[in-house]
C-alpha cells in the first residue's frame, strides 16, 4: 500500500502480516538506507534495501520527498515482493527517499512499527529509520507520556521523534542533536525533510552506518557498503561514531556534537551480520571472516579429513581453517537456497524435520571420515544438535563442531534479536556440557584474543576494548537504564505494550 503523506491520511500499509519461523541465529534488526539529490531515488532504495535485505526480512518500508508532500510504502515481507511493479515505484516519487528492513523482536511485528517512521512537526515533514536499540527509550517513553505524547506505535525509534517535536531549538539539525543527547544505547539514523538527509551514528560507533556518492553528486546513506555497489555508488568512508550528516541542496556538512569517546563498534558485524562483500573501516569482511577461520586452526588443532562449513555464514571461516590447518575444504553439507518462511504447518514433527528444509548432509562426502564442523556461533544450541545428527547420520566417523566466535554468554540490548540470558546455551553449560548435549566429539570455540586479532587488533586491551563484545563478555559499554527499571516501570511496559 502506498500513502501520499499529510497530516490526515499517513498510514502504513495493511497487508497481512506472515508469522515467522524462529531458528537458532541471531538476528540484527534492521538495515538503513538513504539517498539525496537523486533521479529515481525511490529505485536506488529499493536496490539498496534489497542489497541490506540479510539484515531484516519480516519487513521493508520507503518514505521519499517530491514537491511539499511525503510518499510512503510500507509492508511485512521481502523488498523483492513488495517493490516488484512500476506503480510501485511510481508512486514513491522524488529526488530524495530513505528506506528500512526489519526483522522484529518478539511483540514488535505490528505494521504500525514498519519503518521509516513519519510525522508531521511544526517545522514541517520528517521521516526517520533506525537501526540499533535504545536503552532508556521505556523510560523517555514514561516521561513523554506524562507530558502528554501520544504514541502510534511501540517501536523505541518513535521516542526520537517525540524528543525531536518536543525540543526547544530552533533548527531540525540542532533539534535533532538535542534529541539524540538524551538517548542512550546504540543507533544508526538516518532521517529525511523536506529539504535535507541526515545520517547519524552513536557516539561509540556500535551500529554501523556509511556514506557514499553517486556519479550525478547525489549522496548515499547505509548500513553496509555493499548497498553502495548494488546502485554503482563510490564508497567514501564510514560516518564516524557520534558524528551527524546533514546533506542539502548547498552540499554536505558534518559535525561532533558529542565528547570524543573510545570507539566501540560490534564486533558480531564482523562474525556474522555483515554481508562478506561488505567492507567495515575499510577492511573486507570476508578476508576478516577467513582470518577468524585461520585463528582458530591455530589455536584448536585437530588431526581430521575434512573441514566442512555450515552454510553460508561458516563458509569464510572454514576456507581460512582449511588453509591454516592444512585440511581439505569440502562442501559437506548442502544448503537449499530456495527456503523462506516455514511453507506448511509447524507441527512437532515438521520442527524437527525443519533443518532439512534448508540443509541437506552431502554423504559422498561425509561417510568414514572425521569432520571438523565450522559454524559462525551456537545461541540456543538447537540448530546445532541436528546439523551435527545430520551429518553423523550421513556416515561421518567423528564430528568436531568448532565455532568462530567465543561463546555466546549474555544477550545484546544494542538491536539485535536475542534470547534471554537463560536461553543462551554458553550461559548455563561448560563447554564440555554443551558438547553432550549437541552430540560432537568435542566442542572449540575462538578465544576473544584469537577474535581480536582476526580483525586486526594484537589482543582484546580489556581496560579499553576495542569493540562492543558484550554478548561473549557481558560488559556492556553503555548503561542499560530500562533493563534496570523498577517493577512499575515494566509493568508500564506492559500497559503500553512496548516490546521492540
Amino acid at each position: 500500500m502506498t500513502d501520499h503523506i499529510n497530516s490526515s491520511n499517513f498510514s502504513p500499509s495493511t497487508l497481512t502480516t506472515t508469522p515467522f519461523t524462529e531458528d537458532d541465529k541471531f538476528h540484527d534488526e534492521c538495515g538503513v538506507f538513504g539517498v539525496f539529490n537523486t533521479p529515481e531515488a525511490s529505485t536506488h532504495t529499493v536496490l539498496g534495501l534489497h542489497a541490506l535485505q540479510h539484515r531484516g526480512q519480516e519487513a521493508a518500508g520507503i518514505v521519499s520527498y517530491y514537491e511539499g508532500q511525503f510518499y510512503a510504502h510500507k509492508s511485512t515481507g521481502h523488498v523483492a515482493d513488495n517493490f516488484n511493479t512500476k506503480s510501485v515505484i511510481e508512486s514513491l516519487p522524488g529526488n530524495s527517499a530513505i528506506g528500512h528492513v526489519r526483522y522484529s523482536t518478539a511483540g514488535g511485528s505490528g505494521l504500525r512499527n514498519i519503518q521509516p517512521l513519519f510525522a508531521d512537526l511544526a517545522s514541517g515533514g520528517f521521516a526517520v529509520a533506525h537501526n540499533g536499540n535504545l536503552t532508556n527509550a521505556l523510560t523517555l517513553k514514561k516521561h513523554l507520556v506524562a507530558k502528554g505524547a501520544i504514541f502510534q506505535s511501540t517501536s523505541d525509534s518513535e521516542v526520537i521523534i517525540h524528543l525531536i517535536a518536543t525540543s526547544t531549538y530552533l533548527t531540525l539539525q540542532d533539534k535533532f542533536i538535542d534529541a539524540m543527547r538524551r538517548i542512550e544505547g546504540a543507533f544508526a539514523f538516518v532521517a529525511l525533510s523536506e529539504d535535507c538527509l541526515i545520517g547519524a551514528r552513536d557516539p561509540l560507533g556500535v551500529r554501523p552506518l556509511v556514506l557514499g556518492k553517486l556519479p550525478n553528486d547525489g549522496y548515499i546513506f547505509a548500513s553496509e557498503t555493499c548497498a553502495l555497489d548494488i546502485i554503482g555508488a563510490d564508497f567514501i568512508r564510514d560516518v564516524d561514531p557520534g558524528e551527524v550528516i546533514t546533506i542539502n541542496k548547498n552540499g554536505m556538512t558534518s559535525i561532533k556534537p558529542f565528547p570524543i569517546m573510545h570507539p566501540r563498534p560490534c564486533i558480531f558485524e564482523h562474525v556474522y551480520f555483515s554481508r562478506p562483500d561488505s567492507l567495515s573501516n575499510g577492511t573486507s569482511i570476508y578476508k576478516v571472516r577467513k582470518n577468524i577461520g585461520k585463528e582458530l586452526a591455530k589455536e584448536c588443532k585437530l588431526n581430521a579429513d575434512l573441514v566442512v562449513p555450515v552454510p553460508d555464514s561458516g563458509v569464510p571461516a572454514a576456507i581460512g581453517y582449511a588453509q591454516e590447518a592444512g585440511i581439505p575444504f569440502e562442501l559437506g553439507i548442502i544448503r537449499n537456497h530456495y527456503v523462506g518462511r516455514t511453507f506448511i504447518e509447524p507441527s512437532d514433527t515438521i520442527r524437527h524435520l525443519g533443518v532439512k528444509l534448508k540443509h541437506n548432509a552431502n554423504r559422498g562426502e561425509l561417510d568414514g571420515k572425521i569432520v571438523v564442523l565450522v559454524d559462525d556461533s551456537i545461541v540456543r544450541g538447537t540448530t546445532s544438535v541436528k546439523i551435527v545428527d545430520m551429518v553423523r547420520q550421513a556416515g561421518a566417523k567423528e564430528v568436531h563442531l568448532y565455532i568462530a566466535s567465543p561463546p555466546t554468554t549474555d544477550p545484546c540490548f544494542y538491536g539485535v534479536d536475542t534470547p534471554d540470558k537463560d536461553k543462551l546455551l554458553a550461559s548455563r553449560m561448560s563447554i564440555k556440557e554443551m558438547a553432550e548435549y549437541i552430540g560432537a566429539d568435542s566442542l572449540k570455540f575462538i578465544s576473544i584474543d584469537g577474535l581480536y586479532r582476526a580483525v586486526g587488533e594484537a589482543n582484546r586491551d580489556n581496560k579499553k576494548p576495542q569493540y562492543c563484545d558484550a554478548c561473549f563478555s557481558g560488559e556492556y559499554p553503555t548503561p542499560l537504564t530500562d533493563n534496570n527499571a523498577s517493577d512499575d516501570d515494566k509493568q508500564f511496559s506492559l500497559l503500553t505494550d512496548y516490546k521492540k
